[in-house]
């Protein structure tokens, strides 16, 4: 059932057993979960179906450093559906020696393991479209496929037959609206933009919920169980800002709140020579026999990251610069050109903050007149494959006659308490404070990604299959050059068993808060290699399993 918080009643009272603050991919997960469980749930969504400025403005913030963090209200969307509306639906497990405590990696391990986590991970497959869980070539193809990404590639620090398996990309709020909507058991409550957090006196136990739309109605949520799934950025906002109990902020005792704040370190960096002819690379994406769009990339080993003492990392075949026009390339000048027609998100990430002279937008155009068949080709395979098609291929692939690639990486960023979301100046329409973010990387994360590149191009170079070259002297300009990796805030509300060193439980329970969970990357006490939100609607599920539990043992 769905309401909109603008039709209540002035100071209504909206009453539950269980209520969910956000209806992203991790809330809607979850309430999902409850449809036939036979409890009263309550989902609160701040935005509206659709994508509105004035509500997207109440994430406006500030940012200590803009060359390395974009502006907190991009990357994410107040609105049903969350930023399920606009990610890119790769979806990629953690790893088990991602929940290790690595003496390397300071502030490591997580009080779960993989195995913990592992049951839900099928489910969340499922929930996000993307096929069973399995994520070698082995489990994933009956048909055969070539053993390695390059035909004679071989290592014993990388491997190439792990996978990314690819979403629709699914929105969450468009595919189970339906479910949700005939469910006589949740509601589902539209621009309902919670304000305040209020504790007993003994600042225990959470009484209500205040929460405003942006037309000035105000509205109160009583319930038994409380569930903040609001991302990793607005996590660390209501927890913060609700200070008259704690004057810290809720779970802040310790000053946790908003520390240990993570993205990806991620880039595209040098050029990749492969021997032989362009049928030896295997880069692009295979369709398993459920349709599901799936990739194989060089993946650092557990044993090679243990050996050489450095985070998870991956990488993969990628295309030249697009910002250059010198790679002579039609469909790469056709990107650069389509630059004001694509998403601020993926155009960042393909053209950065290159704004090309009027000599080379000239040599851009130059390149498409040059080669119009494949320019028009791949126009129309974007076209059919990924604008009208209902599941997408995924990204940019261009096939290379000369075996030119550069490499795209992804790697693990290490907890960093001084990088970290604070409340900043100035307040929303709401009076809500606005966030200041200030994201750092540490000297181990340089190491990770250099140590990491290093290692590949040495394999390339013993196994005879190519060759790597690449300014070691760049690498810390490469990896920041896009700054914090994409939408991934992760950490700002790390979990773990002590609740001097974490602020919520092996359960996503706010310490000391018995009755206040939190289901979101703000919990992940590590980033690993992988993209979050595959583990953010496991962890989800999870908390789901535990909160039945906990309102059937009440009731």
């Amino acid at each position: 059932m769905f309401l909109d918080a603008q039709q209540l009643q002035p100071d209504q009272v909206l009453t539950s057993q269980l209520c969910i603050v956000g209806a992203g991919a991790a809330g809607i997960s979850m309430a999902l979960q409850f449809v036939d469980a036979g409890y009263d749930v309550l989902l609160l969504e701040a935005g509206g179906m659709k994508a509105d400025p004035a509500t997207q403005a109440l994430y406006a913030g500030s940012v200590v450093d803009e060359h390395l963090h974009s502006p907190p209200d991009t990357y994410r969307e107040r609105r049903y559906g969350g930023s399920t509306t606009i990610w890119g639906g790769r979806c990629i497990p953690f790893d088990p020696i991602d929940f290790e405590r690595r003496d390397y990696v300071p502030d490591s391990g997580w009080p779960i393991s993989y195995e913990d986590l592992k049951p839900y991970y099928p489910e969340a497959n499922r929930l996000c479209e993307a096929g069973p869980f399995a994520y070698t070539i082995g489990e994933s193809f009956k048909k055969p496929l070539p053993p390695a990404m390059i035909d004679g590639f071989s290592s014993s620090y990388f491997t190439t037959d792990t996978i990314e398996r690819f979403s629709c990309p699914t929105d969450f709020g468009s595919r189970y609206r339906s479910t949700l909507e005939v469910s006589p058991k949740v509601r589902v409550v539209l621009h309902a933009n919670v304000t305040a957090i209020r504790l007993d006196a003994g600042g225990t136990t959470v009484q209500r919920l205040e929460a405003a739309t942006l037309d000035g109605r105000r509205f109160v949520v009583q319930a038994a169980q409380f569930v903040l799934a609001t991302g990793g950025l607005e996590v660390a906002r209501l927890l913060l800002a609700n200070r008259d109990v704690h004057p810290n902020g809720i779970g802040n005792a310790h000053d946790l709140v908003g520390r240990y704040y993570m993205c990806h370190l991620a880039g595209t960096i040098g050029t990749i020579r492969i021997r032989g002819g362009a049928a030896t690379v295997h880069h692009g994406y295979d369709r398993d026999a459920g349709g599901i769009y799936c990739r194989r990339r060089f993946a650092l080993s557990p044993a090679a990251q243990r050996q050489m003492r450095v985070g998870n990392f991956i990488a993969r075949l990628h295309h030249p610069r697009i910002t250059d026009p010198a790679h002579r390339n039609a469909v790469l000048s056709l990107l650069y050109l389509a630059r004001p027609f694509i998403p601020y998100e993926y155009a960042k990430r393909l053209h950065g903050d290159h704004h090309a002279s009027t000599n080379e937008w000239i040599r851009h155009v130059a390149n498409v007149a040059t080669g119009p068949h494949e320019a028009v080709g791949f126009a129309w395979h974007m076209l059919r494959d990924r604008r009208l098609a209902k599941r997408k291929f995924p990204s940019i692939i261009i096939k290379s006659r000369a075996n030119l690639f550069s490499l795209d990486f992804h790697a693990e960023q290490q907890p960093l308490a001084a990088s970290r979301v604070t409340l900043g100046e100035g307040r929303d329409a709401l009076g809500m404070p606005r966030l200041r973010i200030d994201w750092r990387y540490a000297p181990g994360d340089v190491d990770t990604v250099s140590r990491s590149l290093e290692r590949l191009a040495e394999d390339l170079r013993l196994c005879g299959v190519g060759t790597f070259e690449y300014d070691r002297d760049q690498v810390e300009a490469e990896m920041t050059r896009y700054g914090a990796y994409g939408g991934h805030h992760i950490g700002t509300a790390r979990m773990g068993a002590d609740p001097r060193t974490s602020v919520v439980d092996p359960h996503g329970r706010v310490h000391g808060v018995d009755n206040l969970s939190i289901a979101s990357a703000a919990i992940f006490p590590t980033s690993s290699q992988a993209n979050p939100t595959l583990s953010i609607v496991a962890l989800a599920l999870r908390m789901a399993e535990r909160l039945k539990g906990t309102l059937k043992a009440a009731s």
